[in-house]
């Protein structure tokens, strides 16, 4: 994103149907949420990179429209709608309607400048969705299991341990197909090798930073930590010190990430000695944990950002 930005769209999603406004010229219009009806709002759209497109996160129903513009070119930012919602308040704005809304997205992209998204690979979608499936899989295989556990019923086994094993068929299919999604492309192979080669992080961990962290090697430390939610804020007045604390970001990816530190603090030699330290400083484990996922994750960017395999002493060198 450059000066060449001239002008602000900001869409509010709704099932059925896309609000749009463009400022400066505050023009409204609405469209279908369908085929028909985004190429109708690209059309109407000002030249590829001459605007910031900024959608409002839905719970992914903004995800196809975000899709079709990034693959054009615009620049497009999700905005959390927390962050629209306070900035309304402090403009003043108390009235709502999806007209509205989609004006007051596009005022928060012109004054705040959100972070667009990374160019995203052809296929990242695919490999996104594939690793969701398998993760809400693997919460039905693990609520079933819970349910057996509690169950005397022989009958009611056997009907659980059904559902069970065809979960398990359908976890390794989804699998299957993510490897062979993984091993098509020399980008992802490369990257994942990268990735892989760090004691305490395994193909679990490989994918989720593929399939939800697209801008890993692409930002700075201070960036990807923030964007991950691994990133301590403060919390002083005056006087007063208050505990930093991480919030927001990706949960998935924290989420990989914890249980990669977990293992990394047993049989990665960096990570080890560093917890080893903030332990012998009296710090609680949950507080050691969350140093080490930030430490693991910016190790694992500068290795991806440099194309570079393990190394502990370049690994040392990097948290120092």
């Amino acid at each position: 994103m450059n000066d060449s930005i001239t002008s602000f769209v900001g869409i509010d999603v709704a099932k059925d149907s896309l609000d749009v406004c463009i400022l400066p010229e505050k023009t409204h219009y609405q469209v279908s949420y369908n085929e028909k009806g985004i190429k109708q709002l690209v059309s109407k759209l000002p030249d590829v990179g001459a605007c910031l497109i900024i959608v409002e996160a839905t719970g992914r129903y903004e995800k196809r429209v975000v899709v079709e513009l990034a693959a054009i070119g615009h620049f497009v930012s999700i905005a959390n709608p927390r962050h629209v919602h306070h900035f309304g308040k402090a403009m003043g704005s108390l009235a709502k309607t999806d007209r509205i809304d989609a004006e007051l997205i596009a005022l928060y992209g012109q004054h705040v400048r959100p972070r667009t998204l990374a160019k995203q690979h052809e296929k990242q979608t695919e490999l996104q969705q594939l690793v969701t499936r398998r993760r809400q899989l693997i919460d039905l295989r693990t609520a079933e299991n819970n349910r057996q556990e509690l169950l005397t019923s022989k009958l009611v086994q056997k009907s659980i341990q059904k559902i069970i094993d065809m979960l398990q068929k359908q976890i390794k299919s989804i699998e299957k197909e993510i490897a062979k999604l993984l091993d098509s492309d020399d980008h992802w192979k490369a990257k994942a090798e990268i990735i892989e080669s760090i004691p305490g992080v395994g193909m679990v961990t490989v994918i989720s930073l593929l399939s939800s962290l697209p801008e890993l090697g692409i930002l700075n430390r201070q960036e990807i930590s923030a964007l991950v939610g691994l990133a301590p804020f403060n919390h002083d007045s005056g006087r007063f010190r208050g505990k930093r604390s991480i919030w927001g970001g990706r949960a998935s990816v924290r989420s990989n990430l914890h249980m990669a530190a977990l293992a990394a603090r047993r049989c990665n030699p960096v990570i080890k000695a560093f917890a080893k330290r903030l332990e012998a400083q009296g710090k609680p484990f949950k507080v050691v944990n969350v140093a080490c996922m930030r430490k693991l994750l910016v190790i694992l960017n500068t290795l991806v950002k440099t194309n570079s395999r393990w190394n502990p002493n370049y690994a040392q060198n990097q948290l120092d």
